[in-house]
């Protein structure tokens, strides 16, 4: 079936465009043709004057509307989260586990392969946050699971892990250059984080190949005068790309308006999104506007992409166009495997967020 869609506002990842229709047959992004120029054949939808962009793209998730992944492990906590993204006008997520046993990231990576046999949608690949990290900056990781990396030991993750493992972030200074390369050689997108590693040591490691770093700010060495850190690093090389989670909470909105500044289009947004958990290894409460350990120690967000998109506009000054390449265009670039995503372009998936003029999500329309 072919279909016309007219009357909306269109954020094509590249412009805005008014008085044209999105062409699209079999899944696919035909073409953008003005609107008297429809060919017949196409089923025309009138969209009543809405916004449409790229369905949102969220590097990083742990869970959402009270499943958490990592807890449960389950095809069921896999759909919980896909709709929570789709409530917020994301429709590929990568599913993110954080530090713990080998065995139970062997496990979360079966889960999802049974979640793909059995036709679910929306998961890119397993995120593994941890357990190569830094323990200076651990966060909200288990401390007695972090640990330096062998080659024996990645290799099995690689196998066992193989077409789900998606992406890792580590602590460059915790792995050996050969690890790096290893995991660059699988085509694993490799993220700095949880780290103290020094400006030197991470222009290094972003030398070797590690194109981007996990949420600006949180978990890394800072920015300072005599002892620039990650932050200053990732400000520094103009290759390298960096996530961060625009929710007021992990990240002050100034910080958020400068570091848009000097990096532009390399960074962009996740919402590192938890669920409210009251047992086992990993509790997250959620106190009012975010989630922290027992302890205090701040965690997961309550995000969604939309709101971290919504937040760029209303509190950081970003125009809206930007905001959501923020939430689409560059995430997806990132991506080395499925469809191409991203952009409303020929060749492009069929997928699509639809929203008022206040950023509220009014259907997503899927390939």
């Amino acid at each position: 079936m072919q279909t016309a869609f007219t009357n909306a506002t269109i954020y094509t990842g590249h412009s805005r465009e008014q008085g044209k229709a999105i062409l699209v047959g079999d899944g696919l992004i035909e073409g953008l043709v003005e609107e008297n120029a429809i060919d017949e054949g196409y089923t025309i939808r009138d969209l009543g004057g809405l916004n449409i962009a790229p369905a949102l793209v969220d590097l990083q998730i742990y869970g959402g509307n009270g499943k958490m992944f990592s807890s449960e492990l389950s095809l069921e906590a896999l759909s919980s989260v896909y709709k929570y993204c789709l409530e917020g006008g994301c429709a590929h997520f990568m599913i993110t586990m954080a530090t713990n046993t080998i065995e139970k990231f062997l496990k979360g990576m079966e889960v999802v392969k049974e979640y793909w046999k059995q036709g679910g949608k929306g998961v890119l690949g397993l995120h593994m946050e941890g357990p190569y990290l830094n323990p200076e900056k651990k966060g909200a990781h288990i401390l007695s699971c972090l640990r330096k990396p062998t080659l024996e030991e990645v290799r099995i993750l690689l196998e066992k892990g193989k077409d789900v493992l998606r992406m890792m972030t580590i602590a460059p200074e915790v792995c050996d250059e050969k690890i790096i390369e290893l995991l660059l050689e699988h085509q694993i997108m490799v993220s700095a984080g949880h780290s103290n590693a020094s400006y030197s040591q991470c222009m290094k490691a972003f030398e070797a190949g590690i194109p981007l770093a996990t949420h600006l700010f949180n978990a890394m060495s800072a920015f300072q005068s005599r002892a620039p850190g990650m932050v200053g690093a990732i400000y520094d090389d103009k290759k390298v790309r960096a996530s961060i989670v625009a929710d007021g909470v992990h990240v002050d909105y100034a910080a958020i308006r400068i570091s848009k500044a000097i990096m532009g289009k390399r960074l962009f947004l996740i919402t590192d999104a938890v669920t409210e958990v009251l047992e086992g290894e990993y509790q997250h409460l959620f106190k009012g506007d975010r989630y922290t350990l027992p302890d205090g120690t701040l965690s997961g967000s309550s995000l969604t992409m939309m709101k971290a998109v919504r937040n760029c506009v209303n509190n950081v000054g970003i125009d809206l166009a930007e905001s959501l390449r923020m939430a689409s265009t560059y995430p997806a670039h990132l991506l080395k495997h499925g469809p191409r995503l991203g952009k409303i372009e020929k060749g492009y998936a069929a997928d699509f967020m639809l929203f008022d003029d206040l950023l509220n999500i009014k259907e997503m329309i899927l390939a």
